[in-house]
């Protein structure tokens, strides 16, 4: 097609022969204004055809695109349909292993490639690399969930020049409001464009015992009720005969979906031992027809020829009738062939396990999704609604399926019930999983200041999701400090200095009060032996002042003391009547002074407290007019003559304090009162927002915090000076990896740089590779020269740790003995069969391994300041590992 010969504003009608749906059109309006677009719709629903406009409209203007995936798998598929859609000239690829065409107008990349393009330009600016760069597809947008690889797509929105226009594609999210407003704040106008609608429906069954049945009800609301029928009566057996219900065997739904014309079907089994198995288990069954049988040896037997080591033990025969498996164990090159073979429709069931889910494309007319839970590192969990629905959507191929089918089955964990409510779910929202990394800090500091740094940082979309959860707590402290300014308002009029003046007298009157406290009780302690004394040879009639230790009263009362009575630990208890005419019942604990100096009272012998009153401490009752009559007699003694003199002057500074607030002007006011609870609750919100303030700037600055303990260690390690990359940080910032500060200390210790090209791979591998299960074997021993190597970096390893524990950073530190002995038989020449032989690991885990080892040694001839040995060497051992099945051959 003559691109140029299309109009700048592209018509879609020109380029797509047939009729779009709303959601597509209006995204396409939405370009065309330029502006971003964020394009949410369900899996299958024709999103791509989206960036597929973009692509033919910077065609037609004579610029690029570049379309990035999350997977290198998809963008090889990329690739192809591209090359088939829009000439073969017209496309590259640009991959960790691959760079083919890469100044074509249509460049299909990784998002961590594109990220990292964009690391070597300032932030906002088009650097040469971006040069006629019209639009950026970014393909599975939602991958930004992903918790091990989701920075990379806020990076690339972050750092991605507002200029070029961003088509983000993603699987429906719950929260793509928020999405969508993230980018208009860090990019630029963004619209969301919205579908919830399937051009193809689904229809969702559920499998067990019986067969095959309607898993929803005719609303699609809620679980069909024979189903729910069946399940209770599945429980009472259950309960009686202490029995789980069984699940179907995959013969048995196989054959229930051959006999409705529900195939093909991606089975979902999430295992690969679980994938190989159902692979033997139903190896034998005929799911193809004569002419497709011939189709598939056809080609089977063509790959075999061309790739004779490649045919995966057990799988070959199933394959042959339509029954295949799908997971990461197995050699990429077999998988292609799988996707390629049902693509046409020639394989009939797939086991894969969800990784197929993540955007490759191989519809099905029927997915089965074997259990609704599986088991992860942290435990036995629920499948999300995200996980479910990205499975489910696999089903129903436009333009072939008039709808698409979703088995569940019964197993003995999950029942109907489980299944209906994930079925009726609403899909999760996008979170984000950005983490600053070592590699992120230098490149940033390398082109920016640490204020640009840190603007960059709080753009991510991390911190808006913070900002959001956060606004509550803001909108809090918002209606604090309005409370606040009113408060201070209603204080106003009064002077601070006489506010001052009189807390002042205020807090002196607490102290003198409890001084005279203290004082009072010393004098007490010191009198009480004298006064128990005292006690024992006093007699009716002799006056006392009670101040109730047992007795209840307010303040200290004189009395007369009536008569004795013995109490149960021979201690007498004395009873006395007050000057207010009551009764009471003490004990020496209760008396704090007797006047003995004093007149006795003559009190007749046959008065006697009422009857009704018991005689035990404590006890207090009203007097009559008898006792009234002796009450009225009993005098109220000056306070001070019969205290010590340091309590009596400590009483006059006390009653000197009371006549000076009397005689204040705020006391005068009347108001006084209300003035202080208003200063009390002043001080109580200043002190409630400004704890609050500093939990929000914490939680809000918790990136930033990991940034500047990522310099912390940086700087131990002198990568940078005054915070610009040093000749090792340099080193460090070159490279991409999980851990760019150990990768590069690693390669610039020189322990690496005169080691054999075999003995350098397996030094590579042992820097990149995760740690293994412990199941995990391999039958080969580690030479000599790379041991030693690599122990005399165990040094540098147990520093990083120490410093990684101590500023609270969790990025691995990989330091593999026990596999890597396979990467250096490899680069021996060891034929690919007799290396699988000698270890328990998949073919496809043995590719994993020896390419992410590619990557690393690729990348060492281009970071600065290598020795040129290490640079000769790395490259002679990439030619003696990157050969079949290991290279990635894209055609």
């Amino acid at each position: 097609m003559n691109y140029s010969a299309l109009s700048s504003e592209v018509d879609p009608s020109s380029v797509f022969p047939f009729e779009l749906d709303k959601f597509q059109l209006d995204a396409i309006a939405s370009l065309n204004a330029g502006r971003s677009v964020v394009v949410c719709a369900p899996t299958g629903s024709g999103k791509t055809l989206v960036g597929e406009y973009g692509i033919y409209r910077a065609l037609a203007r004579g610029k690029r695109v570049f379309y990035t995936t999350p997977l290198k798998a998809l963008s090889n598929q990329k690739l192809r349909d591209f090359r088939e859609q829009f000439g073969f000239d017209a496309v590259g690829l640009l991959t960790g292993d691959a760079s083919i065409n890469r100044d074509a107008p249509i460049v299909v990349m990784t998002t961590e490639i594109f990220r990292n393009m964009l690391y070597g330009t300032p932030i906002g600016q088009v650097g040469i690399s971006l040069t006629d760069v019209e639009a950026v597809v970014l393909d599975e947008c939602h991958y930004m969930n992903d918790r091990q690889r989701g920075t990379v797509w806020e990076e690339s929105i972050i750092y991605c020049p507002r200029e070029i226009q961003l088509i983000a594609l993603s699987a429906t999210v719950a929260n793509s409001e928020q999405l969508t407003d993230w980018l208009n704040q860090v990019h630029g106008p963004t619209d969301l464009i919205y579908s919830d609608f399937r051009p193809v429906p689904l229809e969702f069954h559920f499998g067990n015992l019986k067969g095959v049945f309607p898993l929803l009800n005719d609303d699609k609301t809620q679980i069909n009720p024979r189903l729910l029928k069946r399940g209770r009566k599945k429980e009472l057996e259950k309960g009686k005969g202490n029995r789980r219900p069984e699940a179907p065997s995959i013969n048995f739904i196989l054959s229930h979906l051959q006999e409705r014309d529900m195939l093909p079907a991606i089975y979902f089994i999430f295992s690969r031992r679980g994938c190989d198995k159902a692979v033997a288990e139903v190896g034998d069954m005929w799911l193809v027809n004569e002419q497709e049988a011939q189709q598939l040896r056809r080609q089977i037997d063509e790959f075999l020829t061309r790739n004779p080591e490649a045919g995966r033990s057990g799988h070959i025969a199933p394959l042959y009738r339509g029954i295949a498996a799908h997971h990461a164990g197995i050699l990429p090159v077999w998988k292609v062939l799988v996707e390629e073979l049902f693509q046409q429709g020639l394989i009939k069931v797939v086991f894969a396990t969800e990784t197929l889910a993540a955007g490759i494309n191989m519809p099905a007319r029927t997915t089965v999704i074997s259990t609704i839970s599986k088991r992860t590192d942290t435990g036995h969990r629920m499948l999300t609604a995200s996980e479910f629905l990205q499975m489910a959507g696999r089903a129903g191929r436009r333009g072939m399926d008039k709808v698409g089918h979703v088995v569940t089955l019964q197993t003995p964990f999950e029942g109907a019930e489980h299944a209906a409510a994930l079925a009726i779910k609403k899909p999760d929202p996008l979170v984000s999983h950005f983490t600053p990394s070592y590699g992120m800090v230098l490149n940033l500091l390398q082109i920016h200041t640490l204020d640009e740094a840190r603007e960059l940082i709080e753009r991510s979309f991390g911190q808006y999701l913070a900002n959001v959860h956060l606004q509550p707590r803001q909108q809090y402290i918002a209606q604090l400090q309005a409370e606040l300014e009113q408060i201070k308002t209603q204080i106003a009029t009064v002077e601070e200095s006489e506010i001052a003046s009189y807390e002042k007298l205020r807090q002196r009157l607490k102290v003198e009060q409890k001084l005279l406290n203290t004082l009072q009780e010393q004098a007490d302690e010191g009198r009480q032996d004298e006064l128990t004394m005292m006690l024992s040879f006093a007699v009716s009639g002799t006056l006392l002042c009670l101040k109730g230790k047992y007795l209840t009263m307010s303040l200290p009362i004189t009395a007369v003391l009536i008569g004795k009575t013995q109490g149960a630990s021979q201690t007498p208890y004395l009873v006395c009547l007050g000057r207010d005419n009551r009764w009471y019942v003490a004990t020496t604990a209760d008396v704090v002074n007797l006047y003995a100096e004093l007149p006795r009272i003559d009190v007749p012998p046959d008065l006697l407290p009422p009857a009704q009153m018991s005689l035990k401490p404590g006890q207090s009752c009203r007097g009559d007019e008898e006792s009234m009559a002796i009450a009225s007699q009993i005098p109220e003694p000056e306070e001070s003559l019969h205290m010590p003199p340091e309590v009596a002057e400590q009483l006059r500074v006390i009653a000197a304090l009371r006549e000076q607030i009397e005689a204040h002007p705020l006391h005068q006011t009347g108001n006084v009162g209300t003035i202080f609870k208003r200063k009390l609750r002043a001080a109580e919100l200043e002190a409630e927002i400004q704890e609050l303030q500093a939990q929000v700037e914490q939680q809000s600055q918790r990136h930033w915090e990991e940034f500047l303990n990522l310099i912390e260690i940086l700087q131990y390690f002198e990568c940078l000076d005054n915070l610009l990359p040093t000749q090792l940080g340099q080193i460090a910032a070159a490279i991409r990896g999980e851990n760019e500060l150990w990768l590069g200390l690693a390669l610039a210790s020189g322990e690496l740089d005169n080691l054999d090209p075999h003995c350098l791979a397996a030094a590579a591998a042992a820097l990149v590779t995760e740690t293994p299960r412990p199941d995990s074997k391999v039958r080969f021993d580690l030479s000599d020269q790379v041991a030693e190597a690599l122990a005399k970096l165990r040094g540098i390893r147990r520093k990083m740790f120490q410093l990684q524990r101590r500023y609270n950073v969790a990025l691995p530190i990989w330091l593999e003995f026990e596999l890597i002995a396979l990467v250096e038989q490899w680069a021996l020449g060891m034929d690919w069969v007799e290396l699988c032989d000698n270890t328990t690991l998949d073919e496809g885990d043995v590719v994993r391994i020896l390419r992410r080892t590619l990557d690393l040694l690729s990348q060492i001839p281009h970071v600065p300041y290598m020795s040129e040995s290490l640079r000769r060497n790395a490259l002679r051992a990439i030619q003696l590992i990157d050969r079949f099945p290991v290279n990635e051959v894209v055609e």
